[in-house]
Parts: structure tokens; sequence; C-alpha cells
């Protein structure tokens, strides 16, 4: 059975500049043999000391999934020597929600094309024994000011995608998932 782990639980925050201070939810997919990191973000030392509470080594990781190219999400890409990357080049042939299998060879974990926040986004469906867990990517983000409610409506401040599509995509995990993993939050239980 896969087991899922956050690693780093991710932030977001608007300066008084109004600039962007942001750093992705970065986890961890263990699936039999497989270690699959999602999204390692953008903060090494965060990363790192992740890395070492959990025993775990950049050599040791065979798979790296990206969610979508911002770089608070991807910046970290380069430092899992051994490691396949998996990112929208990968993923995106099909319509909206199109579900993709064997991306990730000898896995369960279903790809999903969720566009929105990014015109080009996907998230992960990983079976466990509590129940099925989005790894959603910023389909759900809220900044460190916000209340995490779910709100398919929520406005999307950091979006370059479309928010109608946005809309359908959060919806669209909502129906599929126990669980969701935000790109910047913490595990929400689907009700």
């Amino acid at each position: 059975m896969n087991k899922v782990t956050v690693l780093v639980k991710g932030s977001a925050r608007v300066n008084k500049d109004n600039s962007w201070q942001a750093n992705s939810t970065c986890t961890l997919i263990e699936s039999k043999n497989l270690k699959i990191i999602v999204d390692p973000g953008c903060d090494r030392k965060a990363l790192t000391q992740a890395f070492k509470k959990h025993n775990l080594v950049v050599k040791n990781i065979d798979w790296v999934f990206v969610t979508h190219r911002h770089l608070d999400h991807s910046s970290l890409i380069g430092i899992f020597p051994n490691a396949k990357v998996i990112d929208e080049e990968s993923f995106q042939h099909g319509s909206h929600g199109a579900i993709h299998k064997n991306i990730i060879p000898d896995t369960d974990i279903k790809i999903l094309q969720t566009p929105g926040h990014a015109p080009r986004h996907g998230s992960l469906l990983v079976k466990t024994k509590k129940g099925t867990i989005a790894i959603a990517g910023d389909v759900f983000y809220w900044t460190e000011k916000q209340k995490q409610t779910i709100d398919i409506n929520q406005p999307d401040d950091f979006a370059d995608g479309n928010f109608n599509d946005l809309k359908k995509s959060r919806q669209l995990l909502l129906s599929k998932a126990d669980f969701i993993i935000p790109g910047h939050g913490k595990m929400f239980l689907v009700e």
C-alpha cells in the first residue's frame, strides 16, 4: 500500500510591498520500493531538515513530480541526481480532468490534469490505507493570513491560468479524494 508523508508544509504570504514569499508543500510518496517527491519547492534548508528527520537521501529518490512550473514548487528539482522528472511536458495530453496512468511505472498512482492556477497543472491521486489522497499543488492553497476553508470560488491572486478551469479542478479533486494536500497549507479532510 502507498504511504504519503508531508515533508515540508508549504507557506505563502504577501509582503508589505505586495511581493510574494512562498515555498510549496513537499510530499514524499513511498510506493512499493519507489520514493517519489512531489513539488520539492524552493527552500533548500527546510527540505534538507525534512530529509534528515525522515532518514532520506537525495540520491535515493526515484522520481520527482512537479505539479506546475512556478518557482516556489520547482526550483529544487535539480538536487535529486538519480531521479526522473515528471512535469507538465509528461502529462499534458488530453482534456481537463484526464487521468494518466503508468507514467510512474509499477504504481497505481494517477495523474489528473487540473488546470486553472496555471494553464498546465497536474495533481496526483494516491490510494493509501486511510483513503485516497490528492496532492493538489495550487489547485488549493492559502496564504498565512487566510483561514483554511474549502471554497471552490475562492479567488486565486497568483494565477496565470483560467479561473473557470480552476473551479472545475477544485470540484474534480473534491469528488475524487478523501484528503487533499494543498500547495500551501495543511492537509485537510474532504467532507
